[in-house]
């Protein structure tokens, strides 16, 4: 990592990199990291287990890239939710 991270851009980074819809690629347009960057500073900063879960989850997931992704990148919206 080239650039200084605040504690919350640390704390929102971690959070993306746990969210099953956020594509590294929206972690790397907002802060600038490669998913090899993320899945350093997720080994940095996650337990030995949390990170070893998290790889886990992460491997299994095709959301997790935008290449692999079988759906248009949107907003989902439940049909009962109410637009405002």
């Amino acid at each position: 990592m080239n650039r200084l991270l605040s504690d919350s851009d640390i704390g929102r980074i971690i959070e993306m990199a746990w969210e099953d819809r956020t594509p590294f690629e929206a972690i790397e347009a907002s802060y600038g990291l490669c998913e090899a960057e993320v899945i350093k500073l997720m080994c940095r900063q996650l337990k030995p287990r949390s990170f070893k879960l998290w790889r886990a989850r992460v491997a299994a997931r095709k959301t997790k890239h935008l290449k692999l992704r079988g759906y248009r990148v949107g907003t989902f919206r439940c049909p009962t939710q109410k637009m405002r």
